[in-house]
């Protein structure tokens, strides 16, 4: 999961780097065009799903209209369910998916968990997000717990397609939660997605990564430069694991893309251009895999 020793620098890009991901006055339109039209064409609705542990509050999205589309899990960075995640799941549900986004410390607190802007650089602010009282429950049987719940609330909706494979994605401490829907449900989960997932390759017995084995979905692990820097072999652990296992993957450092680059309310590190990348990459392979 996403810790302190993978946000110190949450903040920190180069000159040359904002240069060479400045996202174009006509892409930066196409954008808000698409959120517009997500805005009108998506029903949202904040639901509560039962888990073996309790209620989690999540949020859930569908396109308007008559019809069934395929299921999406997207778990959370460290920051939790809010307006950013809204929004993903408001333009993912646009695409023709239903789109079910948890907070993930419902065990402690409704969502928000953390009040305000998600600043690391304060401390007191680091130390309220960072605190260890919020993951109560967030061990591997929880999660596992928690990932047949949630995809057993989508598949219960009558806009869920489940004839169509269901797909996962997540972000920062999402990312070994995406590997584990994925290890925990492999007959249903069809494609992957991790974004800045931190922890994916560890030392522990309970490692996300020896849990390739047990997936059948195509993967995309899309890995931030910094950390890479920091854990420059665990890219390749990653891919031999998949090569080993058969696995239809990718893992791709982006160049450029500090951790947190996808989530628009992480501030300067926010990289619009390296994350409509992701963001396209996402989309096709649920394309390729779930419609």
């Amino acid at each position: 999961m996403c810790d302190e020793h993978n946000r110190p620098d949450l903040f920190q890009m180069s000159d040359v780097s904002r240069r060479a991901f400045g996202l174009s006055a006509a892409a930066a339109a196409a954008l808000a065009a698409t959120m517009a039209h997500a805005q009108a064409t998506v029903e949202e609705k904040d639901v509560n799903v039962k888990t073996p542990d309790g209620m989690a509050d999540a949020a859930l999205f569908y396109p308007k209209g008559k019809g069934t589309w395929p299921a999406v899990l997207i778990w959370t960075d460290i920051g939790g369910l809010r307006p950013v995640f809204r929004d993903m799941g408001r333009r993912l549900a646009a695409q023709g998916y239903v789109v079910l986004v948890p907070n993930p410390f419902y065990r402690v607190k409704k969502a928000p968990v953390v009040d305000g802007p998600l600043d690391f650089n304060d401390p007191v602010a680091r130390a309220k997000i960072m605190d260890p009282a919020n993951r109560k429950g967030m061990d591997e049987p929880g999660i596992d717990r928690d990932a047949v719940a949630y995809l057993g609330f989508l598949d219960a909706q009558p806009q869920t397609n489940k004839k169509k494979k269901a797909g996962t994605q997540g972000y920062c401490m999402g990312g070994p939660l995406v590997y584990r829907t994925a290890a925990i449900l492999p007959d249903r989960i069809g494609g992957a997605v991790t974004c800045h997932g931190g922890g994916l390759v560890t030392k522990a017995d309970t490692s996300p990564h020896l849990l390739i084995p047990k997936m059948k979905a195509e993967v995309y692990s899309a890995v931030a430069a910094n950390d890479d820097q920091r854990s420059p072999t665990d890219k390749d652990v990653l891919k031999k694991a998949f090569a080993d296992g058969g696995k239809k993957a990718t893992v791709l450092v982006y160049d450029g893309c500090n951790h947190g680059w996808c989530v628009k309310d992480n501030g300067a590190v926010y990289n619009e251009t390296g994350a409509e990348k992701a963001w396209a990459e996402l989309t096709a392979l649920y394309k390729r895999n779930l419609v």
